[in-house]
């Protein structure tokens, strides 16, 4: 699911849609509103978004309402921190040898 998230992040027009929909829930035809690509290229675009999990839609009659998927973020937000995790760690560990190494040098003067 990552490399769909991924994927489906990689392309501005799908970021834009993210914030729009990040605070409530909007139709398609309200997201179209804000784009001068034609509303079966947000279909598109909305399509991709569901499929990786990062949005939501449900019906409202003959209306598609699409809503944020908070949870659908949670795999790439642990992924995105491993590695700030790892550096990190790193850090701490290049730290610690440093003060080590001050140690030891005050040590045999």
């Amino acid at each position: 699911m990552i490399d769909r998230a991924i994927h489906a992040l990689a392309e501005p027009r799908r970021r834009d849609i993210l914030y729009l929909v990040r605070d409530g829930e909007l139709t398609s035809s309200a997201i179209a509103s804000h784009f001068d690509i034609s509303a079966p290229a947000i279909s598109q675009h909305l399509k991709v978004l569901e499929e990786a999990g990062l949005v939501v839609v449900r019906r409202a009659g003959t209306k598609r309402i699409y809503g944020i998927r908070r949870e659908g973020f949670e795999e790439l937000k642990q992924y995105i921190e491993s590695f700030w995790d790892d550096s990190l760690l790193r850090l701490k560990e290049a730290a610690e040898e440093e003060e080590r190494r001050e140690h030891e040098s005050k040590q045999q003067q």
